[in-house]
């Protein structure tokens, strides 16, 4: 099978407490349009005008809390952006929201960075390096990592005269 056979992850439904405070985030840190909603139990948010990329729903959880830390369940969304530009864009916009931005390293592969959402969903946020500049072993896996990064300095690169793009992918 090539990869054109393969299936890719289309899209995320999140459980969410308040469907109001859910599409807020989404729309004003993540850049994201509110698509369709039904009532006052879910809501469908994409970029680029796609049928949805997030699902948030209220079926299971509205009013409910979030998850505990040490227990089983999602442990992030990852977001792809196709450009270096557009991810610090993004995570700028994040803390300038007062997200508090509680990971972020250059994994090799990748630069990427982690929060939750306000119901405790966590969120990744990357860009993939050019295939070119991956850390290849000998043996022809990954030699990926966790080495950290300044983020003052990549946070400054998403200021001033930005435009952001949406993730990568669908849409």
């Amino acid at each position: 099978m090539d990869s054109m056979d393969k299936p890719c992850i289309g899209h995320t439904h999140l459980k969410v407490a308040d469907l109001e405070r859910a599409i807020g985030f989404w729309r004003d840190v993540m850049g994201m349009d509110l698509m369709q909603r039904y009532g006052d139990q879910a809501a469908f948010m994409s970029w680029g005008g796609y049928h949805h990329h997030i699902g948030l729903n209220t079926w299971h959880s509205a009013g409910g809390s979030p998850p505990a830390k040490h227990h089983t369940g999602l442990f992030h969304v990852a977001l792809l952006y196709p450009t270096r530009h557009a991810l610090a864009v993004a995570a700028r916009r994040a803390a300038d929201a007062g997200v508090e931005i509680y990971g972020h390293a250059d994994h090799g592969v990748s630069i990427a960075l982690y929060f939750d959402d306000p119901d405790g969903n966590g969120i990744e946020i990357y860009w993939d390096k050019p295939r070119a500049d991956w850390p290849w072993q000998e043996d022809g896996t990954l030699g990926m990592g966790n080495k950290r990064f300044e983020l003052a300095p990549f946070l400054a690169e998403g200021v001033s005269g930005s435009t952001s793009a949406p993730p990568a992918g669908k849409g």
